[in-house]
């Protein structure tokens, strides 16, 4: 079983784009939502994140303090590069637990692991092909905002700190284009047909 990696900016619609590889019967690894899970549940990481930002990282019930953590990381670079030495290695081992399962039980040709990182933190180069997401900046930023509930100038910073999206495409094996205006069927289809039949 091949394991393809599927990225791109923030708001370029990758969960909507993975939710329908799974309607094709292939199974994906939500990175973004693993990690979540991770800093509430791995001790490990909880004491690192801890001596790093402080206790007021969680909350009393274990918790991580979401918009504190996020005031003090992207405003400063140094310290996202810290947080994310903590916390991918871990993500990393449990994906990697993840695709052993899959593996075993042998169903699929290939699955996906989704990720707003995967390039920013080079582990792209463990999977067999990248399909990366793309739309446009300004419309990326709007999806946000509506979202998240986020001022322009956050999700800007949030934009800020991934690469360029023009970086992504030129390390990707297919694009996918979530604009809004072209069909994100034919284009999913095509690349499973592809992946199917490479495999």
């Amino acid at each position: 079983m091949k394991k393809i990696g599927i990225t791109g900016g923030i708001g370029s619609g990758k969960t909507t784009v993975c939710k329908i590889f799974e309607s094709l019967d292939i199974p994906v690894y939500y990175a973004d939502t693993e990690a979540k899970k991770i800093m509430t549940s791995n001790l490990s990481v909880k004491k690192q994140m801890k001596d790093l930002l402080g206790d007021q990282a969680f909350y009393n019930n274990g918790k991580p303090d979401r918009k504190y953590i996020a005031s003090r990381i992207f405003n400063d670079k140094e310290l996202l590069a810290k947080i994310n030495e903590i916390i991918h290695p871990a993500v990393q081992l449990d994906a990697d637990r993840w695709f052993e399962i899959l593996k075993s039980e042998g169903k699929s040709k290939y699955c996906l692991k989704e990720a707003a990182l995967l390039v920013e933190t080079g582990s792209y180069k463990s999977l067999n092909s990248l399909i990366v997401v793309t739309c446009p900046e300004d419309i990326r930023i709007h999806r946000v905002m509506q979202r998240d509930k986020m001022k322009f100038e956050d999700v800007i910073k949030k934009v800020r700190n991934q690469w360029p999206e023009e970086d992504k495409v030129r390390l990707a094996d297919f694009v996918i284009i979530n604009d809004g205006k072209t069909s994100l069927i034919p284009q999913i289809w095509s690349i499973h047909n592809k992946l199917m039949s490479k495999y």
